[in-house]
């Protein structure tokens, strides 16, 4: 990863009128400039509105819609595009068995030549696990087969045969103070957040001190963040983010870019 600016995109599968207007909107992504396009790892569209701190909350009702699996598209996306780096934000690790999804990760990487971001994260919507058969369990619990399906994933990679392009760079999403945060300086090389940018810095702060206790280089782990406006964007540059998100949910129309547009403007002309 570099320090130069880097604009990504999550293009919800939920909602989309179809599957060719999704790989539209994929390909079109790319012919802005962007330089990484996710999907999403839920079997379900989670249906959200913001919460008084910002981040989604889920409504009372959860609707069945249109929705598509997010890895088996991304190797169509490895054969579609030639630039974006392509990911998921972020892989459910309770209904991937994580040996597996390395060598997932691994065969996606090859056939990107090199371009595939893995995030992971503990997974939180419980309509994904409950209509698939899959455990929720606790808070604690997937905390817990997080960070030991993160080892796995590390050991298998190394194993692979053939081995990945590149070292493949572990995403992880999250602001926990007591689980996240040390797993993020443990394993992350990419660490996304939704925080304000005061939260940022109190949480930045703390992943440098755990990071140090962890033996890594705090700053190997490039910061990643959602995209709030302009207004913050240098706020964060400032605290050393150099990864800008956004999310398009897709209408019957299809996909607005609008913001996606702002995002590479704002940094053609400051950066």
């Amino acid at each position: 990863m570099t320090n130069e600016i880097r604009i990504g995109v999550q293009l919800w599968p939920g909602g989309s009128p179809d599957y060719q207007t999704w790989r539209r909107a994929v390909l079109h992504a790319e012919e802005l400039g962007v330089d990484a396009i996710f999907g999403y790892d839920h079997f379900h569209r989670p249906a959200t509105e913001p919460s008084e701190d910002g981040l989604p909350q889920l409504l009372p009702v959860q609707p069945d819609v249109n929705n598509f699996e997010g890895w088996t598209a991304l190797a169509s996306w490895a054969e579609i595009t030639d630039r974006s780096d392509i990911g998921l934000l972020v892989t459910g690790i309770g209904y991937r068995n994580p040996d597996l999804l390395a060598d997932m990760a691994r065969t996606v990487d090859h056939i990107s030549n090199g371009r595939l971001i893995l995030g992971v994260g503990a997974g939180w919507y419980e309509k994904d696990y409950a209509v698939y058969g899959y455990d929720f369990g606790t808070v604690t619990s997937r905390m817990d087969l997080f960070e030991e399906s993160l080892a796995r994933v590390k050991n298998r990679l190394a194993q692979l045969i053939p081995p990945p392009v590149r070292d493949i760079p572990i995403l992880i999403g999250g602001m926990g103070v007591k689980r996240t945060l040390p797993i993020v300086a443990r394993y992350a090389d990419i660490w996304h957040t939704f925080a304000s940018v005061d939260e940022y810095r109190r949480k930045n702060q703390l992943v440098k001190e755990l990071a140090a206790e962890a033996g890594r280089d705090a700053g190997a782990i490039t910061r990643a963040v959602h995209w709030t406006g302009r207004e913050n964007a240098e706020s964060f540059v400032q605290e050393g983010v150099t990864f800008f998100t956004t999310e398009i949910h897709p209408t019957a129309a299809g996909y607005d870019f609008a913001e996606v547009r702002d995002m590479l403007a704002w940094r053609a002309r400051d950066h």
